[in-house]
């Protein structure tokens, strides 16, 4: 396809056409060119194209739904999400589905968002490289992704008029992060623009997010696609960066692009670079096109199993209860044992075809009892089945209740109000545990809950929302076939009111402070010191790992150098399993406040019992630094860093105190109101204040009265005399200090500086 000289033979209308969607699912064709239609289809963990023979719009075709993204950050394992893209991209062959729309790699800020089941992580890094993963296996199929949902969707509340208000700094380092890595590495061939505003201007027609962010610095070559039903002002979205509006506006927006041109008010320009970012992805995909593509479902649904076994994170085990002895008399209780809760709900929906329940995969391992114990229509207790439950359990030797967020707490279109689970199932674990000491809670939900019954139990497994074959992959662990390695990708608070978002969450009307700054999840929890349920990075397994042999390339290196890390682990237990290494960085001393530690790398390891395997970090520039907004760039600060090696975020099992020496410096300016701390701090201006600091400690007399004070009353002096501007030296010295003084100082600064 001559893609430009098929837009050099396009009418203006044609060329306004094409950059909107003939429905809802389809690009525009032009068949006078020979320009074909593609298809496109929500995702992002499963295939949910709808079905074209069926009258009803919502009908999708029978499909694999696997473990939400909720789930697949937990993994902590790249490998294992490039096979699941791997998948999709195969299932998207054989549908002729060009793009899937995902993934999505907005920050969970809050456990109250509705739609945090769809995404990874609270922490960029982690969100990117695993959404980075997730594309380069659908992409590695010759069709594309559309990472979404840029930029700062974090919340459900009004989010298609909300301005979410965020500093320079905490947009780069968290927000714009958890995109950057996907994009940079895996260049998704499509980049799906959010309906909120980002400090006031929509996302839809950003110039500053959509073109100098995404194409200019980053690199992005596809094409953006509007959120469905995303687009404010299309005239003003096209050039700023909206290439394809979603879905078709009837028309509507497309006379409005025609008409823009006609009056000036376009450059047709734009219209063109558009259509050339739309055709080059259609072309793409075409040139691709692998007919012989087969979709095996069953096969699909063991990876689904597979992959959602290695996701569940075992958060308690007292008495190393699980796994289940087969031997012994269980009840499995809780109607997600039997019909369980495996995914969310919207626009993510797949249309599964088959489930398996935990309750028919236990009869491969034992036989159990088993009861409904609650409902999930209405959170109401129904005495019935609780007593019924209630009965099992005592007359059982082990009750594993089943449980979790229905469908009415949480979903797409709506966020929760509390993190509380339903009261009818928390009053059925208390009830269980006043009969049965053996109780395991098997949890089902998108999103951190509280657990008001976690002392009184003695396991719980965290499912997240684990896909159609989750009762498979729940007996894998449970039982013993599999041990848990799952970690968590998010913390979990002891109360909503411990989270940083819960004072500005979400928002009054149609804006939300983001005054929690860089302070996202465990980066507040850490920095407050501050008790958790369970902290990022957090999971036990059914053997143990030993961690050992920490070393370094180099004890001192420049930012360009970077630094390589190696460690040893060691499966120190009985049985085969998987850990996940995770690397943290500190900076011991910053001149901005920075989190206590940040994730900057992670490797998820198998290894059978008594076997080691040495595990490499490789970290670059960007590991050290923080954006600074005196350059608007990354700035590597020189100083010392400590190399944290972890099971969790709060288990750091191995240290290392590095130094990065940087010949990079903030840019400093000093005027009279430039304090003489800020000037004592940098070391390139400090020599040009030490006659100041003389003149003025002579004209107070404070040589002799300095000796004479006690140490409370000079730690205050000496403060006053930092905080101090440079302009208060006039009266404080009785003119000894001139303005004029000051004046010669500033210049002789700022003329360094700018040397």
């Amino acid at each position: 396809m001559d893609i430009k000289n098929l837009i050099s033979q396009m009418t203006l209308e044609e060329m306004a056409s094409l950059c909107s969607g003939a429905d809802f699912w389809h690009t525009k064709a032009v068949e006078r060119l020979g320009i074909p239609q593609m298809m496109v289809s929500d995702g992002p963990h499963g295939l949910r194209k709808q079905d074209l023979s069926s009258d009803n719009f919502n009908q999708s075709i029978k499909a694999v739904c696997f473990p939400a993204a909720c789930a697949l950050a937990c993994s902590f394992d790249k490998d294992l999400i490039f096979r699941l893209g791997e998948a999709l991209g195969n299932e998207c062959q054989a549908e002729d589905v060009g793009v899937i729309l995902g993934p999505g790699a907005n920050i969970k800020r809050s456990p109250l968002c509705g739609r945090n089941f769809e995404y990874f992580s609270e922490d960029p890094y982690l969100a990117s490289n695993i959404a980075a993963s997730h594309i380069k296996g659908v992409q590695s199929r010759n069709v594309g992704t559309s990472l979404k949902h840029f930029l700062a969707n974090n919340q459900e509340n009004r989010r298609m008029s909300v301005s979410a208000q965020i500093s320079e700094r905490a947009l780069h380092e968290i927000y714009l992060a958890a995109f950057e890595t996907a994009v940079k590495e895996a260049q998704p061939w499509t980049v799906m623009c959010s309906y909120n505003k980002v400090n006031g201007v929509y996302s839809s027609e950003n110039p500053w997010s959509l073109t100098e962010i995404l194409r200019e610095k980053w690199g992005f070559g596809g094409f953006v696609v509007s959120d469905w039903g995303a687009v404010s002002d299309r005239v003003k979205g096209l050039p700023a960066g909206l290439d394809l509006e979603m879905p078709s506006s009837g028309g509507v927006n497309d006379a409005r692009l025609v008409e823009a041109v006609k009056v000036g008010q376009l450059p047709e320009e734009a219209l063109d670079l558009a259509c050339e970012r739309i055709l080059t992805i259609v072309e793409r995909y075409l040139s691709g096109r692998d007919e012989s593509a087969v979709w095996d479902k069953d096969a699909d649904h063991e990876l689904s199993a597979e992959i959602s076994a290695q996701c569940m994170v075992l958060l308690k085990n007292q008495d190393r209860i699980l796994p289940l002895d087969k031997g012994r008399k269980i009840a499995f209780i809780g109607k997600f044992a039997e019909t369980p809760r495996y995914q969310g709900g919207g626009s993510s929906h797949i249309n599964s075809f088959k489930v398996t329940d935990a309750l028919s995969a236990s009869e491969k391992y034992t036989k159990v009892g088993y009861a409904q114990g609650y409902r999930t229509d209405e959170d109401v207790t129904d005495q019935a089945l609780l007593d019924e439950a209630v009965e099992l359990a005592a007359q059982s030797e082990i009750a594993v209740v089943f449980a979790g967020l229905t469908d009415l707490f949480e979903s797409e279109g709506f966020d929760r109000t509390h993190m509380g689970i339903p009261s009818c199932q928390n009053e059925l674990i208390e009830r269980i545990c006043d009969v049965q000491p053996n109780t395991v809670v098997v949890l089902h939900n998108g999103s951190p809950v509280e657990m008001p019954w976690l002392s009184r139990v003695k396991a719980v497994l965290e499912c997240y929302l684990g896909g159609q074959a989750v009762g498979e992959a729940q007996c894998r662990i449970l039982f013993g076939e599999e041990s848990p390695s799952g970690k968590l990708a998010e913390t979990f608070p002891k109360k909503l009111s411990d989270n940083p978002s819960f004072l500005n969450f979400p928002g009054e009307g149609d804006l939300v402070e983001y005054n929690e700054g860089i302070f996202v999840g465990y980066r507040y929890y850490d920095y407050k010191d501050m008790d958790v349920l369970f902290p990022f990075g957090f999971g036990l397994s059914y053997t143990t790992f030993e961690y050992s042999d920490l070393r370094v390339n180099a004890d001192s290196f420049s930012p360009d150098e970077g630094l390589e890390v190696r460690l040893t682990v060691k499966n120190t237990g009985d049985m085969a399993g998987r850990e996940a290494v995770q690397l943290y960085v500190s900076d011991c001393k910053s001149s901005v406040i920075r989190p206590v530690k940040e994730l900057k790398g992670f490797e998820k390891i198998y290894l059978e019992p008594g076997q080691s395997r040495e595990v490499v970090f490789r970290l670059d520039r960007r590991s050290f630094t923080f954006y600074s907004e005196k350059i608007h760039d990354w700035f590597a600060e020189s100083g010392d860093f400590q190399i944290l090696i972890g099971s969790s975020s709060r288990d750091i099992r191995l240290s290392r105190t590095v130094t990065m020496v940087s010949q990079e410096a903030l840019p400093f300016r000093a005027d009279p109101n430039t304090t003489m701390g800020d000037i004592l701090d940098n070391e390139k201006a400090r020599p040009h204040i030490q006659k100041l600091i003389d003149d003025y400690i002579s004209a107070m007399n404070m040589e002799s009265d300095m000796s004479e004070l006690g140490e409370a009353t000079k730690l205050m002096m000496e403060a006053q005399l930092r905080d101090n501007p440079l302009h208060v030296m006039v009266s404080f010295s009785g003119g000894k200090v001139t303005h004029e003084d000051i004046a010669q100082i500033c210049q002789a600064i700022n003329q360094e500086f700018s040397d």
